[in-house]
């Protein structure tokens, strides 16, 4: 569906907020919602938001580990390895 089907204003929010939750079971993209002309917020399914989320903090993670790898904070598999047998 097109991005422009899904933009709508703060005035439908307020009049079809129950309607929209039972779109999501159809159609579950994103609502933008607009005042005066102007997005101000996202409406989304709570399935896609936990999704969105997961991925933020897979992303956060790889690229956590890329900068501790460009700096040089790492260590071989096998001194790893060593050292969690070491403190088991």
């Amino acid at each position: 569906m097109s991005l422009a089907a899904q933009i709508k204003p703060i005035s439908y929010l307020k009049s079809n907020a129950a309607d929209m939750v039972k779109q999501f079971l159809l159609n579950p993209e994103s609502i933008i919602i607009t005042q005066n002309g102007e997005a101000k917020m996202v409406v989304m399914d709570i399935g896609a938001y936990e999704r969105q989320q997961e991925t933020m903090a897979l992303l956060k993670l790889l690229s956590l580990g890329r900068k501790e790898l460009q700096e040089g904070h790492f260590q071989s598999a096998d001194d790893f390895f060593k050292e969690m047998d070491a403190q088991a």
